[in-house]
């Protein structure tokens, strides 16, 4: 029975232990933020930042009235880059997700994705959405609000 129960605890402070040592996901502040974009001959209007972040990886989901489609776009059709100054450099978040996106209606995408550092502050410069082989670049006529996404 001594046996059994010395086993019981080793096995539990072990478990314990790994919990312990188990990464979590880090926090990023703000989680969304809103900020103006110019895309020339497509259209400018407002967009809306959504940011998660995992460790070092960290994604951002794009919403922006700035671009509309101009007919239905399928999911995953959507190639995005969207590069963010990070002090004097700047760091990209690239990928190809979206919902599908009904004519008429502001385009969505992301999550688009990212490497990020503690401390790293970062804040929207440009967008740069592709659908059907079609270019629309945007460039930032605001500040980020309510400030750069601090991971």
């Amino acid at each position: 029975m001594r046996y059994g129960i010395r086993r019981l605890a080793i096995c539990s402070a072990l478990a314990a232990g790994t919990l312990a040592l188990a990464p979590t996901a880090e926090a990023v502040a703000p989680t969304t933020a809103t900020i103006s974009f110019d895309c020339g001959s497509y259209g400018s209007g407002s967009a809306t930042l959504t940011a998660t972040q995992d460790g070092t990886s960290a994604t951002i989901n794009v919403s922006t009235s700035a671009i509309t489609a101009p007919i239905s776009i399928g999911a995953n059709s959507v190639s995005s880059t969207l590069t963010l100054t990070k002090g004097a450099s700047t760091v990209t978040f690239t990928g190809n997700s979206n919902p599908a996106i009904p004519a008429g209606s502001p385009v969505s995408t992301g999550p688009l994705k990212g490497t990020v550092a503690s401390g790293d502050s970062l804040e929207a410069k440009s967008l740069k959405v592709v659908v059907f082989g079609i270019t629309a670049t945007c460039t930032a006529t605001s500040a980020q609000s309510p400030g750069p996404f601090v991971f």
